[in-house]
């Protein structure tokens, strides 16, 4: 249901609590007494049969008895109760509810699942078991937590309440400030998708923690975690790292997916930043509650000790920060007033008699440095001078600096041994302020991680080589034909044929049942020269070297006979319970400058299909070198996987061994990628070795698990993707009046060049009317935002002109969270606005040209009544390029064309694609 209703729980009108209670030890009374001393200023109700008044307030026996529907009901009645009370809450029509109860259980047949589907039934959103939520500015604290936070611009999502009240009481010493904290618990309806989606389009919230125990639906949450991302920063910590899956893999790759790594790789797709435990999450809150991102990573260090100044240096290095370097200008300056010992360089050591005014001058000429990004002031204690004396001229020069030059660079401060002073000090200035060097460095690399995943997620990648066109459907028959024997494993000479469809370069597989058929197949090989590998074929052997189940060089057809009959012999005595299909004779690859990799898929039981790359061979698992990525992939995305490993080291070329051709690699796991994509059959690929060297990459062994996958589930791209793929299946062939042809497709991250020779042939009021405003430059981020589709979301098709390649125009439809409106934009060139582009871009034929236009074709609240419309739950702008929303404007014709989007939503609503629109 996404934001649907949230509006009522984060900032009601009016409460309902049931089970309130007198007694002061209780959750009810404790919920009752934060909800009256945090000042909420709308009408509370209790419902609560065996009192007739509590704490002041008149009881009621029942929803019925209430003079109003409430908008939020808080509900703290023991685990029995609970159904009963939601079915009551959904009957009554409330909104939106909160359950305090704790111990009503988990999985099929619980209580948990039950009330969640009794509120389904009304549309009741619910929240908890948890500790509740609490909304500063709305003076909410509807919960049983000790303290309601001070008010600020940090949200806080989490599934455990003891962090939750952890934060509040930390924040409220360092006078950082919350928009709201939900605490989630157990999911009964609102997840992690619905809170990301909500606080991204929070005015008052401008950066989000999240605390994650365990995500439940993988593509909601990463197509709600990618869009608040782009728009703030999303901080998040992750606990159970080093918790083992329960299945055992049945593939290398399988090994070496861990769930956390899984994780990892989700957090990073969706330009999360991730920090790993309490200490660094307060870190991150310190600097994300005082500082906006910059960019940029050279950091400044002003210090009044060298030895602290030098680990600060360390830590920067280690987090893989840069020093900045001292301009001539400014190290001129600097050294007209400084003693003659300063350290002449960064750190800037100011020496340990530094005074109030000389940090303050030190400060102001380093913050008008343009070889720096940001600053790091740093103080030891001593009694030469006065710390608090120091803090407080620094605190005024960074306001005075602001005020005047309206600069975000970004200050950070670290007073050794500050007993809490100074720290106030700073934050009232703005500045974030650390305990140490260590953790002071840590908050600078958090903005500098953000804006890094911002700047990769707008990169915009190479187009994939023209002639990769995979044959899906030849792949496809060749998974059913095994399926149909009810096999889970693909053979070799099945895999070499799917690679080929894929265009995966691999040594080729011949089946032999027996040593006489291994030596006839090894004769063609000889003949031409080749030696010969003989290897071990049983789905039931994960690794062929822990049998003896490889021969290598073999250079006679006795010596593949005789080798056959020993590697199968040793298998089944070895492997005794093992299916021996028999042996695959392979041509021998010489190629003595390669590297060994391994690259494939495994399968996560929370995020789908991921591809797993590394340093491959027989001790693949205790090298452990790999990294992890979600599909799908474009080249960009594969290098980024590639650069994370070790492995990619020797991948450049030393001593005397050329580079290897990296390129290649990452174009074989992009096709991995749309291997997964196109046959969701695919279960696990290990590819190991997957052997690279200056001449391209060659597949050495690979092993495939497959499994049928139902019909119903069958459609756009793979079911079980968290990220939607490129939906292909969409791409079509017209002609226009004049009989050119033009290909209608989805936009690609890889069109971005196309739109600024096609903006050219746009005229500057066309594009004020489509963009409402006038587009004096169209700069990379604001095209990345055309062209990088959360296909999940927003759809939009270009036509491009068959014979030239040129974009002749684009249509966008992009959805809000809800499903439920939409926003929609039409763009066409205005030397083919009469030449019919195609029923899927003219929508305004009648006007003989489609200039630009947006509409917005809106569903009623349901809940609020067929005639109600109260502007207090009006939607917000949405997150995209198409900022706001309009209707369509002056004639009826456009007016049409409104109703023919509220037309196409509902439709679509039916299980229909995005080419009824």
């Amino acid at each position: 249901m996404s934001t649907y209703r949230l509006d009522h729980m984060f900032a009601p009108r009016s409460i309902a609590l049931v089970g309130g209670s007198p007694k002061p030890n209780s959750v009810g009374g404790a919920t009752l007494r934060n909800l009256k001393t945090g000042g909420f200023d709308g009408p509370i109700d209790i419902i609560n049969r065996k009192y007739s008044e509590i704490e002041g307030i008149k009881t009621r026996r029942d929803f019925k008895d209430l003079p109003h529907v409430p908008d939020l009901t808080i509900i703290c009645v023991p685990p029995p109760a609970v159904q009963g009370v939601v079915k009551a809450a959904s009957a009554h029509g409330c909104p939106s509810a909160m359950v305090l109860t704790a111990g009503l259980g988990l999985g099929t047949g619980s209580f948990t699942e039950t009330i969640s589907q009794t509120a389904r039934v009304t549309g009741l959103r619910l929240i908890g078991p948890s500790l509740g939520v609490l909304v500063p500015r709305a003076k909410l604290n509807a919960s049983f937590a000790s303290r309601l936070p001070k008010d600020g611009d940090l949200a806080l999502i989490s599934q455990s309440g003891a962090i939750s009240t952890a934060l509040v009481e930390w924040a409220s010493n360092r006078n950082i400030g919350f928009s709201a904290i939900a605490s989630m618990g157990e999911n009964l309806d609102v997840d992690f998708g619905d809170l990301l989606d909500y606080f991204a389009l929070d005015p008052q919230t401008r950066a989000i923690l999240m605390y994650v125990e365990s995500i439940t639906d993988a593509r909601k949450f990463m197509s709600a975690a990618r869009a608040a991302a782009r728009v703030k920063p999303v901080v998040v910590i992750k606990s159970g790292r080093h918790r083992q899956g329960a299945r055992a893999a049945a593939t290398h790759t399988g090994a070496l997916a861990g769930a956390d790594e899984v994780y990892e790789a989700a957090f990073r797709r969706a330009g999360l930043l991730r920090v790993l435990d309490m200490e660094e999450l307060f870190s991150a809150a310190e600097t994300l509650g005082h500082l906006q991102s910059s960019h940029g990573h050279r950091l400044a260090i002003l210090t009044n000790g060298g030895g602290l100044g030098v680990l600060a240096v360390d830590r920067l290095i280690d987090l893989g920060g840069e020093l900045a370097p001292l301009s001539d200008e400014v190290r001129k300056s600097l050294g007209k007033f400084l003693p003659e010992r300063w350290s002449n360089a960064n750190p800037i050591d100011i020496l340990g008699d530094a005074d109030g005014e000389r940090y303050a001058r030190t400060c102001e000429h380093i913050l008008g440095d343009t070889a720096n990004n940001a600053l790091l002031v740093m103080n030891a204690p001593n009694t030469l001078a006065s710390p608090i004396e120091s803090a407080m001229s620094v605190a005024a020069t960074v306001k005075r600096y602001r005020d005047e030059t309206h600069s975000r660079k970004p200050v950070f401060a670290a007073w050794v041994g500050d007993s809490g002073t100074a720290t106030g000090v700073f934050s009232a200035a703005n500045i974030p302020h650390f305990a140490n060097e260590a953790d002071a460095v840590r908050g600078f690399m958090h903005i500098v991680r953000y804006r890094e995943g911002l700047d990769v997620a707008m990169q915009t990648p190479p187009s994939l080589p023209e002639n990769f066109v995979p044959d899906a459907a030849a792949a496809r028959a060749i998974l059913q034909n095994a399926l149909k024997q009810k096999r889970t494993w693909l053979n070799p000479v099945e895999i070499t044929e799917l690679f080929a469809a894929y265009s995966i370069p691999i040594a080729s597989a011949v089946l032999a049942r027996d040593p006489e058929q291994a030596a006839r197949a090894a004769m063609p090989l000889l003949a031409e020269g080749n030696t010969v590998i003989v290897k071990i074929s049983s789905p039931d052997i994960l690794s062929k070297s822990d049998v003896g189940g490889v021969r290598l060089n073999l250079t006679s057809e006795r010596a593949v006979h005789d080798a056959s009959a020993d590697i199968i012999q040793r298998a089944r005595a070895m492997k005794p319970r093992a299916l021996i299909d028999g042996v695959t004779v392979h041509p021998m690859i010489l190629r003595p400058k390669a590297r060994e990799l391994i690259a494939g898929l495994a399968d996560d039981p929370t995020f789908g299909p991921v591809v797993v790359f590394g340093r491959g061979g027989t001790a693949v698992e205790v090298i452990n070198d790999k990294a992890l990525a979600l599909p799908p992939l474009d080249l960009n995305l594969a290098k980024d996987l590639i650069a994370r490993t070790r492995v990619s080291r020797i991948l450049k070329s030393y001593r005397d061994v050329p580079a290897a051709d990296e390129g290649a690699v990452a174009l074989t796991l992009v096709k991995i990628a749309q291997m997964a994509a196109d046959l969701p059959e695919i279960r696990e690929l290990d590819i190991n070795p997957l052997l690279a060297d200056k001449d391209g990459v060659i597949a050495a062994d690979a092993r495939m698990t497959i499994a049928p996958v139902s019909e119903s589930v069958r459609g756009s791209g793979h079911y079980r993707f968290a990220i939607k793929p490129y939906p292909k299946e969409w791409e079509r062939h017209a002609r226009l009046k004049d009989g050119r042809g033009i290909f209608v497709r989805p936009v690609r991250p890889e069109d971005e060049h196309l739109y600024p020779e096609f903006f050219k042939q746009v005229s500057a009021e066309d594009i004020r009317l489509r963009f409402f405003s006038a587009m004096k430059e169209l700069t990379h981020p604001f095209i990345a935002r055309l062209t990088q589709l959360d296909y999940a979301r927003a759809m939009a098709f270009i036509a491009i002109e068959e014979t030239t390649g040129k974009m002749l125009g684009v249509v966008r439809l992009h959805t809000d969270a809800d499903f439920e409106s939409a926003e929609y934009g039409i763009c066409r060139a205005g030397a083919f606005r009469s030449e019919g582009t195609g029923p899927r871009l003219d929508a305004d034929a009648a006007h003989h040209r489609i200039c630009p236009r947006r509409g917005r074709a809106r569903h009623s609240r349901s809940g609020d009544g067929p005639e109600q419309d109260d502007a207090r739950h009006q939607r917000p702008p949405r997150l995209h390029d198409q900022a706001g929303s309009a209707k369509c404007r002056s004639d009826a014709g456009r007016a049409a064309d409104c109703q023919t989007a509220e037309i196409g939503l509902r439709v679509r609503s039916r299980g229909a694609s995005w080419q009824d629109l």
